[in-house]
């Protein structure tokens, strides 16, 4: 086995978000329909809200500091806390005999509301949660740490995400091999980037 470490983000990869996003951010989304404080399209809005975290949407869509504050406010202490299912395929990640972290973006109590609830806590050597509001850390920062405090080198370690700007362009900029989780089969060809919908084509790079 050429790994020894993979790396991988939590939200559109492990689990689909669109299956909780409706319930856990139903009020959310009324506070800011309500408030008209922000530029461009609603629709739009709710659905990066499905894709990355709050404070990086309410920046882009300009949110006013009013409502970025109320939001930011709101999903502080907001859990999750029904149960939920990772992707069918993620099993698979269980049975690869290396060492797994999980690193992630949002607000912690929400982050680990949903960790308990999915039942992964025990799959991962260690979680981190990166709450934006609080550090100034990003996810290439935390993929150093991991390096540095375990000696791997670059090639003994594989980082698995959804976000071509998030973790895969963090990891990249590492020099740390990629691969994209494309669940809804979205892109079909990305110039020296391996795509996968199922985590089984994992093992063809590990």
């Amino acid at each position: 086995m050429r790994r020894k470490a993979i790396i991988i983000d939590l939200d559109n990869t492990i689990y689909p978000v669109s299956s909780i996003g409706d319930r856990l951010f139903k009020t959310l989304f009324s506070i800011i329909n309500a408030s008209g404080e922000y530029t461009g399209d609603f629709n739009d809005v709710k659905t990066e809200i499905l894709r990355r975290p709050f404070q990086f949407v309410a920046d882009e869509f300009l949110f006013s500091e009013r409502l970025k504050a109320e939001g930011i406010e709101h999903l502080s202490n907001l859990t999750y806390d029904n149960k939920m299912q990772p992707f069918e395929d993620y099993n698979f990640v269980r049975t690869i005999p290396c060492k797994k972290y999980l690193v992630t973006t949002g607000f912690p109590k929400m982050q680990n509301s949903k960790i308990k609830q999915l039942g992964i806590e025990s799959d991962f050597e260690d979680i981190f949660i990166i709450d934006p509001g609080e550090s100034d850390l990003t996810k290439r920062d935390i993929f150093k740490k991991i390096l540095s405090d375990n000696d791997y080198k670059i090639e003994e370690v594989l980082v698995v995400g959804d976000d071509l700007n998030s973790e895969i362009k963090a990891a990249k900029e590492l020099g740390i091999f990629t691969v994209l989780y494309d669940y809804k089969r979205e892109y079909t060809k990305i110039e020296n980037q391996v795509v996968i919908s199922d985590f089984k084509d994992l093992q063809l790079y590990i």
